[in-house]
This record gives structure tokens, C-alpha cells and sequence, in this order.
């Protein structure tokens, strides 16, 4: 199931030579591959995802997730054994408090309460990937097919981007529809659907995920979704490939190899079993062994059990099985891949190295389940960490220096302490930490936050000021070098608030630039180490990814 196709941008800005300050409007031409989109070299590409949903898109006082049959008791669920008997599940329901409208000064209707009564809840939205210079301007924006790939917009850890080792693409993940379980229907790809990113996929289908459908329909159609990796060029030609990893919840990163091979991360198993039940039951098993990091040949077909191919194994202790492989970033560097975790009460939250230095990840299914995952020496190895370290995006800036983005524990105070609504653990850690190699172990040199404001609420046209958003940390980055010693980063920040799903609150995109030799936070200076916001979403709008533009095409001048 491979899709290939050329997308037609919304509009482009083209850059006059020796006059960057003039920008016309470019005429869009679809048909005329000449004058179609293309991203320009020196720039960055941004992911934005719009809220499309209304008030009927959910209806107060019906079940959620749709289809659920158990009501708020809960269903019971004879789920059979490895061993040829049945282990009882129960699926409980919830139902929605609240209907679809966007948070608005209006009516006091927010879509996102129903977070608080359906732990799976979200709704579908289209993907946009914004051309922008590196001060924020928007050059043009490439609108992806919403009946190709969606997003799910309160989903804060989706729609990273990352770009291939080669340069020549991007790639992010989203939802591609598929045949549901059970049914015999493939599943709709579109905005305004329900709970798709803790739906099952059509390949590994958990008979205790409470997501049975994504639409209303009578008789019920059951619904599935593979997570699918999109590349993107610098022509804006889109291929998609499905697959069925991360089944009951999502796949946060896709990033293109030098061997032209994808590895991603993400999460999976939003299902009811237990952990004594995981081992036992055949679902358990393929769920255990379809999450964490990934590796995914494009334009294959999607592979089933036991042949998904997952990459390495982490348990620690009594721990739910798969869950302490809950990762959320990657990047590769010096052709090795390295990934994080953040976020669960299980496992580590620190940074990991994918095998061994040097050498992708390659291989069967089998072969793959031995790559072993170390963490970098000096970065948290306890499960304390998961109260302490939030780390997301990574980028090296050298083989001795790494930038990691701290996204916060997310914690709201209230009330205000001095306007302030970040708890102690986020002021101290979050925000963009630099580390260093010393005598072969990573050490923390200082963390940079001046400029993002950690804990103080700002304010969103046409947006309710009780649920106003404070930054929170940041979440995906990328870096360049400056031809002074420096390296400038981007960043899309996390928020805090007390909106029903902090993921959908309208964030930024910043940037900093950190002299690379230092060892201590910059001083004396007003620009070195001090955050600027150079895109803020507007309110329905979210800010997910951010990559440097892809390049491959010869379309005169850079920016």
C-alpha cells in the first residue's frame, strides 16, 4: 500500500534576489510541475495541524468511544489464552460531557472535556507543513491530503518531523485507514473522526481496546488504522507507507536512513489487559512485540505478527510489558540511532542508543529483537527518572555535544504562585538542556530557558482566558551550525494549563543560539541563550514538528 502523489501548495512566496524583504504572492499551478511547490533550501519546514471539528462532531450524552458496549460498569471480554482457555476483561465505556465546538468566547463548550470521561478521546484534523525562513516568515505552506494521512489533534507527541540523512526528505506519522476488526469495510482517512489514535490497527487487533469505531453508523462499522509513515521531498511529492506498529495508541517520529530505510518511534496497547494478562493472551504478545522503536521498508506491504519488525526489548522490573518502551524522539547521527523517553510511569526516561555505534539497525524480526538499547552514560538510568526527566527531541551539534529538549512534568499550580503556574521540577529542568562528553560520559552543562517564560500564562486571540497556556518546556527540535562557533536551535514548545487536554493548547515555535564551546550559561549578552518566539498558532491550531527544508531540486536562491 504505497501512495505517491504531487501536492499542489496553497500558496508560495518567492524571494527576489538582493531585496529579502519583498515577497509575491506566486500563483498556484497544480498541473505545471515547473511552477508548483517546492521547499526553498536554508529554510524550515513546520508542522501545524487546524481544528475542523463543530459542535455535531460530538453529541453530548453518547457513548465514547464510539461503539463501546460496556458502559461506564463495562463490558466483560473472555479473551482466549496461548493455552486454549479464556481470561475475563472488562472494557468500561465513558460518554461525552461535552459537545464538539472548540473552545470559543462565545458559550462555555469545550470538545476537549471529554478527555476527562474517554482516556482515548481525540478527533482527527488535517496536517499543514508551513515553508517558513528561520525568523518566522511564511514562505508557503503544503497542504497534505486529508484522505491520504491525518493527524489527531490534541496528540502532542505526533507529527514530529525529521529529515533524512541525505537531506532530501522529511518524514512525520500519522493515520491511514484500514479494514476495521472484525469488518470487512476499510476504515475512513479524514478530519472530525473520533479516537483514531488509540484505535487498533488492522493488523494487530486487541479485543480489549474499548475503540471500535471512529464514526457513527447503525449497524456499527468497526474501524482500524495503520500508522503510516509519510516522505516528503523538496518537490512536495507525498509517499505513504502503512503499517501496523503502535496498535491502541500512536507513532510519534519517523526519520529516513542512509541505507534509505525508516525507523520510528511511538507507543502502543490503550487496551484493558493486565499485566499478568499481556504474557498469556496472544493479543498481549503481539502487542508487546509491535511498539517502541520500529523499522519500516518503504512502499512495503504492512507486516503482520510475528513479523512486525520491532527494534529491541526493555523490561525493568515489574514493569506493564511494553510499556517501558514508551519512546517519543529519535535522530540519527554518525549512522546511529538514538532514541528518548519521556513520558509513562514505567520504564527509564532518559536517551538511548538503538545497537551498536556505527551501524543501523538491520534485519528480521528476530534479528532485530536482540538490538540492544543502552543509555547513555550520565544520563538518568533509575525509574525515579520518570518523575524528574522529560526528555523529547535530540540533536547533536558534534559527537561530544547534544541538545536535549525537556518538555516538563506538565503539572499545573493553582493558584498562581506569582503568576506562575510551573511547578519546581519544570523551572528547574525543562526547557533546552545542553550535554557534554567527558572521559566517555555525558554530562549536563546548564539548561537554557530565558526567554521561554516557563509557567506564565499568555493570551490567544479569540481564545477563553481561563484556559489560557503557559509554556512548559519544549518538545521536537533542529539545529544548525553558524559560521561564528555557533549553533542556532529551533524548537516547538509544551504548554500547561487547565484546558481538558493540555495537547491541544495553541503553543510556539522558538529559537536560541548557544555559543558551542560554552560550558556555563551565556552572560552578558541579550541574544546568546535567550529564546526568541518566531511563529505562535493561532487559536484551533497547533504547532507539532519542526525540520530544515529538504533539498535535492535547483530552485535558485536560498534563504
Amino acid at each position: 500500500m504505497n501512495k505517491h502523489l504531487l501536492i499542489a501548495p496553497i500558496l508560495f512566496l518567492a524571494v527576489t534576489a538582493g531585496s529579502p524583504a519583498r515577497l509575491n504572492a506566486q500563483e498556484n499551478h497544480p498541473k505545471d510541475h515547473d511552477r508548483g511547490f517546492h521547499f526553498v533550501p536554508g529554510t524550515l519546514v513546520v508542522s501545524r495541524s487546524v481544528y475542523e471539528g463543530k459542535a455535531s462532531t460530538v453529541t453530548i450524552g453518547e457513548t465514547l468511544p464510539l461503539g463501546c458496549q460496556g458502559g461506564l460498569i463495562g463490558l466483560t471480554v473472555n479473551v482466549p489464552t496461548t493455552t486454549g482457555g479464556t481470561t475475563p476483561v472488562t472494557v468500561p465505556c465513558g460518554v461525552a460531557t461535552d459537545n464538539g465546538e472548540y473552545p470559543n468566547l462565545f458559550d462555555i463548550h469545550n470538545v476537549w472535556n471529554n478527555a476527562n470521561s474517554d482516556g482515548s478521546f481525540g478527533v482527527t484534523s488535517p496536517i499543514f507543513l508551513d515553508d517558513i525562513t528561520t525568523d518566522g516568515w511564511k514562505l508557503g505552506t503544503l497542504p497534505i491530503p486529508t484522505d491520504q494521512i491525518v493527524t489527531s489533534f490534541s496528540s502532542k507527541s505526533e507529527l514530529a518531523l525529521n529529515r533524512s540523512v541525505d537531506g532530501r526528505s522529511i518524514t512525520f506519522m500519522g493515520y491511514v485507514g484500514g479494514v476495521g476488526c472484525g469488518g470487512s469495510t476499510v476504515s475512513p482517512t479524514a478530519p472530525n473522526l473520533l479516537d483514531v489514535s488509540a484505535s487498533n490497527t488492522p493488523g494487530v487487533c486487541d479485543p480489549t481496546n474499548p475503540v471500535i469505531t471512529t464514526f457513527s453508523s447503525d449497524p456499527v462499522v468497526p474501524a482500524a488504522y495503520y500508522r503510516g509513515v509519510a516522505e516528503v521531498d523538496a518537490d512536495g511529492r507525498l509517499d505513504v507507507t502503512p503499517g501496523n506498529a503502535y496498535s491502541g495508541d500512536n507513532g510519534r517520529a519517523a526519520i529516513k536512513g542512509g541505507n534509505g530505510l525508516y525507523y520510528m518511534v511511538g507507543n502502543d496497547n490503550s487496551g484493558n489487559l493486565s499485566k499478568k494478562q499481556i504474557p498469556i493472551t496472544q493479543a498481549g504478545i503481539d502487542l508487546v512485540n509491535a511498539t517502541g522503536a520500529e523499522l519500516l521498508y518503504p512502499g512495503q506491504t504492512p507486516s503482520l505478527p510475528p513479523n512486525i519488525d520491532m527494534i529491541g526489548r526493555l523490561q525493568f522490573g515489574s514493569d506493564k510489558p511494553g510499556k517501558d518502551t514508551n519512546f517519543r524522539g529519535l535522530t540519527i547521527f554518525n549512522n546511529t540511532l538514538y532514541i528518548t523517553k519521556g513520558s509513562g510511569g514505567n520504564g527509564i526516561n532518559t536517551v538511548y542508543q538503538a545497537g551498536t555505534a556505527g551501524t543501523l539497525p538491520t534485519g528480521s524480526a528476530a534479528d532485530l529483537a536482540t538490538v540492544p538499547l543502552t543509555i547513555l552514560p550520565g544520563f538518568p538510568n533509575t525509574t525515579a527518572s520518570t518523575n524528574t526527566s522529560f526528555p523529547f527531541g535530540i540533536w547533536f551539534a558534534d559527537a561530544n555535544t547534544l541538545y536535549v529538549c525537556d518538555e516538563g512534568d506538565g503539572t499545573l499550580v493553582s493558584p498562581p504562585v506569582n503568576g506562575n503556574v510551573a511547578d519546581a521540577q519544570s523551572l528547574a529542568t525543562a526547557g533546552l538542556q545542553k550535554w557534554s562528553l567527558i572521559n566517555g560520559t555525558w554530562v549536563l552543562q546548564y539548561v537554557l530557558q530565558d526567554g521561554l517564560n516557563i509557567g506564565v500564562p499568555y493570551s490567544i486571540d479569540g481564545y477563553p482566558s481561563s484556559i489560557n497556556p503557559a509554556t512548559g518546556g519544549c518538545r521536537n527540535i533542529a539545529g544548525r551550525h553558524n559560521y561564528d562557533g555557533t549553533v542556532t536551535i529551533f524548537a516547538i514548545t509544551s504548554t500547561i494549563s487547565a484546558n481538558g487536554d493540555t495537547g491541544a493548547d495553541p503553543n510556539k515555535l522558538v529559537k536560541v543560539t548557544d555559543r558551542l564551546s560554552d560550558t556555563s550559561l551565556p552572560s552578558g549578552d541579550s541574544y546568546l541563550g535567550h529564546f526568541f518566539t518566531i511563529r505562535s498558532a493561532k487559536a484551533g491550531e497547533v504547532l507539532r514538528g519542526v525540520a530544515l527544508a529538504p533539498e535535492g531540486s535547483d530552485h535558485g536562491f536560498g534563504w
